[in-house]
């Protein structure tokens, strides 16, 4: 067996388990071991029924002191278990499984394992894992990984497939050179891999995790270096006349630019009249104005006679940047075509896109990916802008600039990455920084509290509401999960029913959702035709909706701070007061300081440098702080420290050996080469 054998051969896998598998992207015994866990679960002490709470995953100690019951429904059979602890009534519950009144033997002592509702009057757990007091005990010190899954995948089988696997000792090739593994105490590359999945406890867990973030983070750096050499000096092919276009634009302005964003502004006029192309990224906060800015630049193209375009990462998002662009145009009285292409158009929409994209020599064009296909093709493309809203899109942006001769760059992102790190990790780029909010703009007013606020904040929301204004509700996760403990969108939905008024329309979304379901939704929000909008964290790349006015973020200490501010900017973009409402959901008295960090403040690179400063080793557990970034391990803000070490470490190798052909360097000349089919993620859409 090697890293290519077909998962359909390791013993026990059928053709059903295969779909499954490869429902998940797991192929081939490579992509099991490369797939790692999302969390590791750990087991908790047990307690007595007296001491059970409800809405907690718990071990209750049990003793078994009379017999199982089985009722008989129509379509199953249902195992139930009663018991007295004082004047605490619990019932244990388990469906199809009748062979639990034989495991419960009467006079002895078990360890049942799962959340605790209340149901009928009484405490409930519902389908416990059952385990001898030998057993948990063997289970409580460990880590037990939990992997993403789908449904009839459970973990134990996941594990035991993965485990045959790892049996067969499957080498994994080193690549890293041996000088570079000393130096910072890492272990083989095989071994970082095992313990990953099968930990023998948490320093040993962060040991592996520190080398394979240091991994993932060396080899897109090194790509990065070698791009941007690759990509320096190219002549600029349009000349541009500047002086007096953009004054006329700037009067008309309702408001008035801040001084962040003429300086950048006046950055980027500096580039689009320079020798050499553009290759720019704007970074600023959420509703630092970073959009004008890119008007102003294709403006610039159009008034020369050059094409220029935009590409969005979504389709709601595109059709809203249209709407803008053709919105300055007719506030600035601009005679400008500006054209939309994206993916859902009917073909016969597209071809007439397509023919106006030949005809249109100075166009402003706006689309998604679509923009980037091989039959959309330009007249005389001189810049293109893409809003990457925190996506590298390294690929896509090469992709788009081979589509003109050359055309001049421009990298829009809301990340608020402290500018140390961003010079790195757009490493091919010159960085503009725009750390001003314009003064219009009304501060979020932030609030940060335990469940006990729930109904309160369920009565605020519905008072926004009846003032004509909208609110987010965002859950960690998409449905109920045996493996992981917070709230999900499709359960949440339903209760949010329940304590609304019926006038309230309640709409769900999610990342499972199929593309065009998700731009309905979002766009029946940004209509009004949905008041209140439970979800997972895809609105943190969405439509600007400046109704909606109520961020409420359940399970919120397990975000983030980087990913609370971007959902916190989600509000805030209209006249209306806002406000964003944090759900400390933790068992833990006192006052989170991270959620501190958010609540007295609404600057994102204060937030981001803040919080790099609290974070240690070993802390990542919870939900990735830089998903969008799809980097599979490494998180930019609490593996800052290992992004660093591996910046330096590749600009050391390269400076001494350029080509990599050293022989100690002809593993990571190999690996490099694979780098782009290994982690596309990092560089396609």
């Amino acid at each position: 067996m090697d890293i290519t054998t077909p998962v359909r051969s390791i013993k026990g896998v059928g053709p059903k388990t295969e779909q499954l598998f490869q429902k998940t992207g797991i192929y081939t015994a490579g992509d099991l071991l490369l797939r790692f866990p999302r969390e590791y679960a750990r087991f908790p002490e047990p307690v007595s029924v007296c001491e059970a709470k409800e809405g907690m995953k718990c071990a209750v100690t049990l003793l078994v002191n009379g017999p199982v019951t089985i009722k008989r429904t129509r379509t199953m059979q249902v195992a139930v278990y009663q018991t007295l602890c004082q004047d605490v009534r619990m019932e244990f519950v388990w469906y199809r499984m009748p062979y639990v009144r034989s495991t419960l033997v009467s006079g002895k002592t078990f360890i049942l394992y799962g959340t605790i509702q209340r149901k009928n009057y009484m405490l409930t757990m519902e389908q416990p894992a059952i385990y001898t007091p030998a057993q948990y005990d063997a289970l409580s010190g460990s880590l037990q990984p939990v992997y993403a899954l789908t449904a009839g995948l459970t973990n134990n089988l996941y594990k035991k497939t993965l485990r045959q696997v790892m049996a067969e000792d499957i080498p994994l090739t080193e690549y890293l050179p041996e000088a570079v593994r000393k130096k910072y105490d890492f272990r083989d590359y095989g071994k970082a891999v095992a313990t990953m999945h099968f930990p023998a406890d948490m320093d040993a867990l962060a040991n592996a995790r520190r080398r394979l973030v240091f991994d993932e983070f060396f080899l897109f750096v090194l790509s990065m270096r070698l791009r941007k050499e690759q990509g320096q000096n190219i002549e600029n092919q349009f000349p541009l006349k500047t002086e007096h276009l953009l004054a006329p634009l700037y009067e008309k302005l309702p408001y008035g630019l801040t001084k962040a964003q003429r300086r950048v502004m006046d950055e980027i006029q500096s580039d689009l009249c320079g020798t050499y192309i553009m290759q720019r990224l704007i970074q600023g906060d959420v509703g630092s104005g970073k959009t004008i800015l890119a008007f102003f630049a294709m403006y610039l193209m159009s008034a020369n006679g050059y094409q220029s375009a935009i590409m969005a990462p979504t389709e709601v998002l595109a059709r809203q940047h249209y709407e803008t662009f053709t919105g300055y145009c007719e506030l600035f009285g601009l005679d400008i075509h500006v054209l939309l292409l994206t993916g859902s158009m009917t073909a016969k929409q597209k071809r007439r896109v397509y023919d106006r994209m030949q005809l249109y020599a100075n166009a402003m064009i706006i689309g998604t990916h679509a923009l980037i296909q091989e039959r959309a093709m330009y007249d005389n493309l001189a810049l293109v802008v893409t809003d990457e809203q925190h996506r590298f899109g390294v690929r896509q942006r090469e992709t788009f600039f081979k589509k003109g001769n050359s055309p001049h760059i421009l990298v829009m992102s809301a990340t608020p990455i402290p500018r140390t790190l961003a010079i790195i990790l757009y490493g091919d780029l010159d960085i503009s920084v725009i750390d001003e909010v314009p003064a219009r703009r009304l501060p979020v007013r932030n609030c940060v509290t335990g469940t006990g606020y729930r109904s309160k904040a369920y009565d605020f929301i519905r008072k926004e509401v009846e003032a004509g204004h909208q609110a987010y509700v965002i859950c960690p996760l998409v449905e109920a999960s045996e493996q992981m403990e917070g709230e999900n969108v499709m359960d949440y939905s339903e209760k949010l029913k329940q304590a609304l008024p019926d006038y309230i329309k309640v709409g769900i979304l999610h990342g499972k959702m199929k593309p065009e379901l998700k731009n309905d939704i979002m766009e029946a929000f940004a209509a009004n035709q949905i008041q209140v909008l439970v979800s997972t964290t895809v609105v943190e790349i969405g439509v600007n909706v400046p109704n909606a006015t109520v961020m409420m973020i359940e399970d919120a200490q397990r975000f983030g701070l980087a990913q609370l501010h971007q959902l916190r900017g989600r509000v805030g973009r209209g006249e209306a007061a806002s406000y964003c409402i944090m759900m400390d959901t933790s068992s833990t008295n006192g006052e989170n300081p991270r959620l501190a960090i958010l609540n007295k403040s609404n600057d994102g690179f204060q937030i981001a440098s803040e919080d790099l400063k609290l974070r240690g080793p070993g802390d990542f557990f919870g939900i990735r702080q830089s998903g969008d970034m799809l980097f599979y391990l490494a998180d930019i803000y609490q593996d800052a420290s290992v992004l660093r070490q591996a910046s330096e470490e590749a600009a050391k190798i390269l400076s001494e050996d350029r080509e990599l052909a050293d022989p100690e360097h002809q593993g990571l000349r190999r690996r490099l080469a694979q780098y782009k089919n290994d982690q596309p993620e990092l560089f396609n859409i």
